[in-house]
């Protein structure tokens, strides 16, 4: 059997259509469809049901779903020991995290290790979803929650303090009751700094919704509305203002995730000390104080 073809049916029975499944995989929905295809050949079995705007998991389907997990679950565990033997300088260590963090905040301050290690490379890729550390979609994760997953080390890296901003020029210009408020679209209305604008504005309409903070900062400092967003995003963005609110800004931790095994790797170890140490000595912005 082709292991490949198992991946790309798991990849279908999590996302629920081609086109999110040929997204994650990084190909043509043709590709997931021809693949799909050949599993359920293999097999002689029906996995899916092809409806017109998804696919669903038959009954059969969804117990090889089941199976074909366990086993990418045994290949991933094989994958981390390999990983966790090696002691070759020359690799390269994956790091996932928040879109706008990663570029803004860690990328100028942890990419200058590798000037230290040679043949160290880092890879900072920013992503909005949640990557699997334990099918090795990364070595490293930067989180706004602890996970539940008791094979993750969960290291707390600091306390992230929120307030609303807006720009001086809009403040100026608008008096309290014509602001307009920037927030989060419906995939991200879980957030706890969402629920406190929410709170804080009632019923009143968004006047923009974004799915990345990178969005909202962006259309704060154009004079688009009043924003929640991370002290230290804003710490040299010197046209921006903190407006007071009624109620007490959100704080969220920070936290640094990695798999045990990975954690024993050289390489992977310099880059969780260098973030560990990047982050002590920020911890007062991220709080807000500045220093």
């Amino acid at each position: 059997m082709d292991w490949d073809n198992l991946r790309f049916f798991l990849a279908l029975a999590d996302a629920g259509s081609l086109s999110r499944a040929a997204e994650k995989l990084q190909v043509d929905h043709s590709t997931v469809a021809r693949r799909i295809d050949a599993l359920e050949r293999e097999l002689g079995v029906r996995l899916v049901e092809r409806l017109s705007r998804a696919y669903r998991l038959t009954a059969q389907g969804e117990q090889v779903r089941d199976r074909a997990k366990e086993v990418e679950a045994g290949i991933a565990d094989l994958a981390r020991f390999a990983s966790s033997v090696d002691r070759s300088p020359q690799r390269i260590v994956r790091v996932n995290g928040p879109p706008t963090f990663v570029a803004n905040f860690l990328a100028p301050r942890l990419l200058p290790l590798q000037r230290q290690h040679p043949g160290l490379r880092i890879e900072l890729v920013g992503e909005v979803r949640q990557v699997s550390l334990t099918r090795g979609e990364a070595d490293l994760a930067l989180r706004m929650e602890r996970p539940r997953d008791k094979e993750i080390v969960a290291r707390r890296l600091a306390v992230m303090a929120y307030g609303l901003y807006g720009s001086r020029d809009y403040l100026a210009r608008c008096g309290e009751d014509e602001r307009e408020y920037l927030g989060c679209d419906d995939s991200l209305d879980h957030l706890p700094e969402q629920r406190w604008l929410r709170m804080l504005i009632g019923d009143r309409v968004l006047a923009l919704r974004a799915n990345d903070i990178g969005t909202q900062l962006t259309a704060v400092r154009a004079g688009l509305g009043l924003a929640v967003l991370p002290c230290i995003m804003v710490r040299k963005e010197h046209d921006l203002v903190s407006v007071p609110t009624r109620l007490p800004p959100p704080t969220r931790e920070l936290w640094l995730l990695f798999h045990r095994d990975i954690g024993r790797v050289p390489a992977v170890r310099a880059v969780i000390d260098r973030i560990t140490a990047i982050t002590t000595e920020a911890r007062a912005a991220f709080l807000g104080v500045a220093s």
